[in-house]
């Protein structure tokens, strides 16, 4: 054999041992993909690549592949949180580990969360071992009401690289308690919108020497020309039912695509949210007005918009954002089912819809052959606050289910108060 044939053969043969071993078999699955209303049991999900290679029953495992038995637990995608400030937000309290709003300067639609991403947070982990593999992190305000600015998705994979799609949605915060900030009256607030994005749409003109606004500057201008080009959907903070209204009909007047965030009162609007495709991401746990604009709050919310055909996904608000991401939103998703959402569409709103509403399916959101491998398995029903993960894969790799709080508990148990002290505490 010639030293090139020799190489070859060697070459091919580290291919064949490097494809071996990036394949990766889940068995006695009982597997919920995303695409059925129930789970089926004893199936197998085969893995290459870290894509999801093919999903079925009576599968056998390809020779060489690693197995992980899942010994008939419940087998679902990886969560995803809908709206979060993961990435962003260490301690709320603490200002040099809080990155998502700006409140001076020239930064308005121009903010964008992206360049401050830490992949060393203390609660990625957290939120991988209660189940999170995706999550949407949008900014809280900017320097240019009613802009907050451009959010992006999270893959919670273990390493730096966590950004899956950046510039994902435009923010916008509307409403009584942002006007009473801002802008003294949420109608200023609506006029302001409206005259941002015609000023980006006639921005193209301002290079040929057409005539130019003074509002925005040229940073929020261009930040604002994929919005109005149909590239990158506005997600509007609104909770009364004339504002939700008033979204919609800046989506229609303007061809951009609109995500209600919040939504307390959407369901007084259903229908024609699905008619006009709009997306509502909602907190089930809103029962009681925090605010005049979420009077018409309720818990049956969720139920409500999904008979109607509206896509709906979870966020709760306050600590959840960071802290808790994923088992406040597993909690708030079984309220939900309480209060009549249906099991399976419950765990669409964490999965599948998501997905859809940040433009990831291609990749993301259910255990389909081609899409990103990304699974949990779980001791128990994930709806239950009691249930957690035993092994999550984000694009086919396991991940450490080890949090700081597991580590805090090890090295200060009552267990180890005879231990040796570490050699600076022995002076």
């Amino acid at each position: 054999m010639s030293a090139r044939a020799l190489l070859a053969a060697l070459a091919m043969s580290v291919i064949g041992a490097a494809a071996h071993a990036e394949t990766l078999v889940v068995t006695n699955a009982r597997l919920w993909t995303a695409a059925q209303a129930q789970p089926v049991d004893n199936a197998t999900i085969v893995i290459k690549d870290g894509k999801v290679f093919t999903v079925g029953i009576g599968i056998k495992a390809p020779a060489h592949a690693r197995v992980i038995d899942a010994k008939g637990r419940l087998v679902t995608p990886g969560l995803m949180n809908a709206g979060t400030q993961l990435g962003l937000v260490e301690v709320s309290s603490v200002g040099d580990t809080t990155d998502q709003a700006v409140t001076s300067g020239p930064l308005g639609a121009a903010f964008d969360v992206e360049y401050a991403l830490n992949p060393n947070s203390m609660l990625l982990p957290r939120a991988r071992a209660d189940g999170l593999t995706r999550a949407a992190t949008y900014p809280s305000g900017s320097a240019n009401a009613p802009f907050a600015g451009a959010a992006a998705v999270l893959r919670l994979s273990e390493g730096p690289d966590i950004l899956d799609r950046a510039k994902a949605a435009m923010v916008v915060v509307t409403g009584g308690v942002a006007a009473a900030q801002h802008d003294g009256s949420r109608s200023a607030q609506w006029i302001l919108l409206r005259n941002a994005l015609s000023e980006a749409k006639r921005y193209a003109q301002v290079a040929k020497g057409g005539p130019r606004d003074q509002l925005l500057n040229h940073l929020d201008a261009e930040a604002l020309l994929p919005v109005v080009g149909g590239h990158e959907p506005l997600a509007v903070f609104a909770s009364r039912e004339s504002d939700i209204r008033e979204a919609v009909k800046v989506g229609d007047d303007f061809g951009v695509r609109v995500i209600v965030f919040g939504g307390q009162e959407a369901w007084r609007c259903a229908g024609l949210l699905a008619r006009k495709h709009v997306a509502v991401v909602l907190d089930p746990l809103d029962d009681q007005p925090a605010t005049f604009d979420q009077m018409g709050a309720r818990l049956d919310n969720a139920a409500i918009l999904d008979r109607a055909g509206v896509t709906i996904a979870f966020s709760v608000p306050g600590i959840q954002l960071s802290h808790n991401a994923g088992t406040g939103m597993r909690e708030a998703a079984g309220i939900a089912v309480a209060n009549g959402l249906p099991w399976a569409q419950a765990m669409k709103a964490m999965t599948v819809n998501p997905a859809h509403i940040w433009n990831i399916e291609d990749h993301y959101g259910a255990l389909a052959p081609g899409l990103d491998a990304d699974l949990v398995i779980w001791d128990g029903d994930p709806l239950e606050p009691g249930s957690a993960p035993t092994t999550v894969l984000v694009r086919g790799q396991p991940v450490s289910l080890t949090t700081r709080q597991d580590l805090l508990r090890e090295r200060y148990a009552p267990g180890h108060r005879a231990d040796a002290w570490p050699p600076a505490y022995r002076q």
